[in-house]
């Protein structure tokens, strides 16, 4: 049976790639968070303000507001692809390297 390694959750916290890690992730998410909050924002107050416009038949039965949420989930999912893109070229290559550095070290 393996024996169970004690972790030392202080030393990576203060390790400089995980700090590195940790600063570009919040970037990166907050970033991302306050632009979705102001489309989102910006979304609602025109359905309020402009109904009729939501209303307005584009194709057959399919309205603009119909249109609108369709743009919205396909935003959707463009973040998430960009967000797993970054992750895999950024976020992955760092936690890679920190955790090659934690087993040389002794962790």
């Amino acid at each position: 049976m393996k024996e169970q390694q004690r972790v030392d959750w202080a030393q990576i916290a203060a390790n400089p790639k995980f700090v590195d890690l940790h600063r570009k992730k919040v970037r990166f998410l907050f970033g991302w968070w306050a632009i979705s909050t102001i489309i989102y924002v910006i979304f609602l107050v025109c359905a309020n303000l402009a109904g009729k416009l939501f209303a307005w038949p584009v194709i057959g039965d399919i309205n603009f507001g119909y249109l609108a949420i369709l743009g919205l989930f396909i935003y959707c999912w463009f973040i998430a692809g960009f967000y797993a893109s970054w992750a895999n070229r950024v976020a992955d290559k760092i936690t890679g390297d920190l955790i090659e550095e934690l087993k040389e070290g002794g962790m």
